[in-house]
């Protein structure tokens, strides 16, 4: 195309891949470079960082317009969101018309070259001139199929040119059904299949397998229609019957016009087998092939591409196989909004979650939807008569709606393999998510719904193979998984009375798996998947005693976890049920109560918990006695509850007794007396104690990492303690020093999102901003402010805590009118979730007086100073640290509107309360000290401020030297 080489990178949509080849190859061929996703970037690649490592160095992004390309759902959004960026080196070229508003507003000005609706040399004509300005060859290109090009990278798989899309129409040998228009996502899935097409030279043979209804059929059909411009013949057979195999390969030989009409189908086929090893260019689609013997033989060789469509998994030998799973949840709310556009996307979320995804079951969806029911009434339907909705629902492209397809399935597997069948409905009532095989295994004497040998070395798996090969379960290597819509046609076509024995099976089964202790990280994945089972709601479990122990351990898992949502699914209803058959008093209704408080304060209640602990306080000191170790722990929860509450003073003397009466009963070592010394060190700290609370931190450390070990949970939450404590003394180094390394054990024991571990963040990011280092401290709390928006919710304490931490930042950043906005929005929710008078309420007040008094709304700060100060005064004390602060603060104003005398009053009253309580030489006496200097200079008093700074310097000074006499 010219002289001068340029490296140019292919911005495209997905349903325009072969847009993107023709262009790419075309710019290779002619010296220039070219980088395009699918030839250069393996799967699993980071597509961001690839892309804007491409984007720095290329001369020019080539864009392709399309109305695919403008979709604000498509599944390149990062590469559309940096071809905008960088708008001014883009050339963009049009596949099909699109109006003024179709393009977005900040590329409608460019200039663009419409390749659609063009011959080949035109086409060809128009890229160079969009590339190189307008010079042009003397002569056209020739376009021979068989050319080899320049660099193989873009070559199809037999060495030729890709063909233009677009104007060759279909082949002159095609009889594949007309496309669907809903066709929607599975664009990775699509290009996956193309990328292994083109893997070889020779017959190249795909498998897609899956369940049924998982779009199997629907993914080869579009690509069929998508690359049909890169093919000669392009041929579609029903295989579900392999014994017309012959007879279809009959009808393809004859359109070719190698048919002998008088020598038979085989004849025929065989002679279409031979014919196909010496062309190029053929697609054959074998759709719903299920027998691998029977189709091996009938396997098209040559320089061409085969695709087989299957519920059977086992294609091994014969293609290289790719596992369908469902839609990604991404993909099933587009799909959704796209057919119903007055769909929220909440709705469209909550009727994918409860179809499992599956497309089938969303094409149903929209067709009994779009007939007029509402989305309400259809998911009432969904959980109560799950297998009567799934009759309904017109869904073009799929053979039968799922309930159908489930029963016919369903009755093939009972004919030909009852042990199957027998496993199937067991499976069904579990829940959705993978069943680990040893469960079985170990349970299988006492499950009285499975035929056959209980001593049969080969069950459960010699069971599984034919529910994977009729679709009805994927495998894994220790799994196996029921897709859950499967599973409620299943249940619903269950008479009670063997529902109520499969019922005990499945109890049977998860009463005997003991994943280990529920407080330590290793054994969360088993719990997880145990849980997972128990807490579906169909299963009808709560009624049953042996199952009572797990159920209790795996709230308690969930708990500790951070998973307090999951814990309260399980418990609300579990605590009703016990309450109502065992009684409000039995041990087990109590340890739920228990549990539901818990997780009712860990997702932000504190108010709704208080009702729980209180009662199950009140119980068992009633029914246990005031010293029971269940009382304790009772008395544990409420003082921790209380001080969730913002009743410090009250809790403080809870946490004492506590504290006190489990070393008399359990021992100084006992981790309960532990979790109680770390709680009551945590008041310490709020009192302002700073000194006994370091003290205590640092002994229950100690001894939680000797009976512990260092990265229990419990153990990391006294290293978090004594860090913030550190920090409080004004050791801040240190602090640091033991908030990262904290941090970076909980990331590894917790994970980066469970509550313990955004709390390390937090209070790093706390650290960082004393230190200093306030970029890096507002990078950390945005990262733990939307995470925890994300894990907890906008309105949970401590989400409200780290945006009242990056309120801060942004004010010392001098972001200050962004920094108001959020310190309003936070106290504005704090008011409403804490209270008017809760210690972080007011925390927020104070703040939010202290950016008005920077952004000179000087009386408005008094009056929120004013207001703050008196709350703190009657809920912390006079003495309390935070009271001291708003002081401070409230002087600092008077100042600013010169109202000397009232300033320096209030000053020196903090100056004296402070040096009593932490000493002179503590930073905040050292800063309020300087502050009452300050104003008594703006009164006249400059030798008086002199006097007393020259004192506080002297002080500085022997403290200094006693330090150094010490060392």
């Amino acid at each position: 195309m010219t002289d001068a080489t340029q490296q140019f990178f292919i911005s495209y949509a997905g349903p325009d891949r072969p847009w993107a080849e023709w262009v790419g190859w075309y710019l290779e061929e002619a010296g220039h470079q070219v980088i395009l996703d699918v030839w250069d970037w393996r799967a699993g690649d980071n597509l961001v960082h690839h892309m804007d490592r491409a984007l720095e160095t290329v001369d020019a992004v080539v864009a392709l317009f399309s109305k695919s390309y403008f979709d604000p759902e498509r599944w390149t959004q990062e590469e559309w969101t940096a071809a905008v960026a960088r708008r001014d080196r883009v050339i963009p070229l049009a596949l099909e018309p699109l109006t003024a508003a179709e393009v977005h507003p900040l590329l409608a000005a460019k200039l663009r070259r419409d390749l659609h609706g063009l011959d080949e040399t035109t086409a060809l004509a128009t890229l160079r001139e969009a590339v190189n300005g307008g010079t042009r060859p003397t002569s056209p290109p020739p376009f021979p199929p068989g050319t080899t090009p320049a660099n193989g990278s873009a070559a199809t798989s037999n060495g030729t040119k890709p063909r233009l899309p677009g104007t060759t129409g279909q082949p002159d040998v095609w009889n594949v059904r007309r496309r669907n228009p809903d066709f929607s996502g599975r664009e990775a899935e699509i290009a996956q299949l193309r990328d292994g097409l083109l893997s070889g030279q020779q017959a190249v043979v795909r498998a897609l397998h899956g369940m049924g209804g998982v779009g199997k059929t629907q993914i080869a059909l579009e690509y069929a229609h998508r690359f049909a411009g890169q093919y000669d013949v392009v041929w579609w057979i029903d295989a579900e019957q392999d014994d017309q195999l012959p007879v279809h390969y009959t009808e393809l030989a004859d359109r070719l016009g190698i048919a002998k009409p008088e020598a038979g189908s085989e004849h025929n086929a065989r002679a279409l087998l031979q014919h196909l090893r010496t062309e190029q260019r053929w697609l054959i689609i074998l759709d719903n092939a299920e027998n691998r013997e029977q189709i091996d033989p009938w396997l098209p060789e040559g320089s061409g591409h085969v695709v087989i469509t299957s519920r059977n998994p086992d294609w091994r030998g014969i293609a290289h196989q790719t596992g369908l799973d469902v839609f990604s949840r991404p993909d099933s709310v587009s799909y959704l909004r796209t057919q119903i556009p007055s769909i929220t996307s909440e709705e469209a979320d909550l009727l994918a979650r409860d179809v499992g995804d599956l497309p089938l079951a969303l094409a149903q969806a929209v067709g009994v939807i779009g007939s007029g029911m509402t989305i309400g009434r259809y998911l009432e339907l969904l959980a109560t008569s799950t297998a009567r909705i799934l009759e309904q629902g017109d869904a073009p492209g799929y053979p039968a709606p799922l309930a159908a397809a489930v029963d016919i399935a369903t009755a093939g597997l009972e004919s030909d393999h009852p042990d199957a069948a027998a496993l199937l409905r067991l499976s069904a009532f579990f829940g959705p998510d993978p069943i680990p095989t040893r469960w079985l295994e170990s349970a299988r004497s006492q499950l009285s719904t499975i035929p056959g040998d209980p001593g049969d070395l080969m069950w459960p798996h010699a069971a599984l193979q034919p529910l994977s090969r009729y679709g009805l379960a994927r495998l894994d290597h220790d799994t196996f998984q029921i897709h859950r819509l499967t599973q409620a046609v299943l249940r619903d076509h269950t008479s009670p009375e063997e529902a109520e024995k499969i019922r005990r099976d499945v109890a049977a089964v998860l009463s005997s798996i003991d994943p280990g202790n529920p407080e330590v990280p290793d054994t969360w994945p088993a719990w997880a998947a145990l849980g997972s089972h128990l807490i579906a709601q169909h299963t009808v479990l709560s009624h049953r005693p042996e199952l009572r122990p797990i159920l209790l351990k795996t709230a308690f898992f969930l708990i500790r976890s951070g998973q307090p949502r999951s814990a309260l699914s399980l418990t609300t209803p579990l605590r009703k049920v016990w309450a109502s058959e065992l009684g409000p008093d039995h041990p087990d209704t109590l340890s739920c109560t228990q549990y539901v408080g818990h997780a009712t304060a860990d997702v932000g209640d504190f108010v709704g918990a208080l009702t729980y602990v209180e009662d199950t306080l009140a119980r068992r000191r009633r029914v246990l006695g005031d010293d029971h170790p269940d009382t304790l722990h009772s008395a544990n929860d409420l003082a921790a509850t209380t001080s969730r509450l913002g009743k410090y003073a009250e809790a403080h003397t809870m946490y004492e007794d506590t504290l006190r009466r489990r070393r008399h009963i359990l021992g100084d070592n006992h981790p309960n007396t532990l979790q109680s010394a770390h709680n009551l060190a945590i008041a310490l700290s709020r009192d302002g104690d700073h000194v006994e609370a370091h003290r205590m931190d640092e002994d229950t450390l100690r001894r939680r990492r000797h009976i512990l070990g260092d990265d229990h949970p419990d153990t990391l939450q006294s290293a978090h303690s004594l860090a913030i404590t550190l920090h409080d003394l004004g050791e801040t180094e240190e602090a640091r020093r033991m908030d990262e390394d904290t941090l970076a054990r909980r990331r590894s024991v917790l994970g980066d999102d469970h509550p313990n571990t955004l709390e390390s963040a937090h209070s790093l990011a706390i650290t960082l901003h004393s230190l200093g280092e306030t970029k890096k401290a507002r990078r950390m709390q945005e990262d733990t402010l939307r995470r925890r928006r994300h894990i907890l919710g906008d309105d949970h304490p401590n989400t409200l805590q780290s945006a009242h931490g990056l309120a801060i930042t942004l004010h010392n950043l001098g972001e200050t009118e962004k920094a108001r906005r959020m310190q309003e929005d936070t106290l504005a929710r704090r008011r409403r979730v804490l209270g008017d008078d809760h210690p972080h309420t007011l925390q927020s007040a104070h703040n939010l007086a202290a950016t008005l008094h920077n952004l000179g709304e000087t009386e408005q700060a008094r009056r929120m100073d004013e207001d703050t100060l008196a709350r703190r005064r009657r809920v912390l004390g006079d003495d309390h640290s935070d009271t001291l602060q708003s002081a401070h603060n409230l002087a600092l104003t008077l100042h600013k509107l010169r109202r000397y005398p009232e300033a320096a009053q209030v000053l020196e009253e903090v100056r004296d309360r402070l040096r009593r309580t932490v000493g002179d030489d503590h930073t905040r006496t050292v800063t309020v000290t300087e502050s009452l200097a300050r104003t008594w200079t703006a009164m006249g008093k400059p030798f008086a401020a002199q006097r007393l700074l020259a004192g506080q310097r002297k002080q500085a000074k022997r403290r200094l030297d006693r330090k150094k006499k010490r060392r």
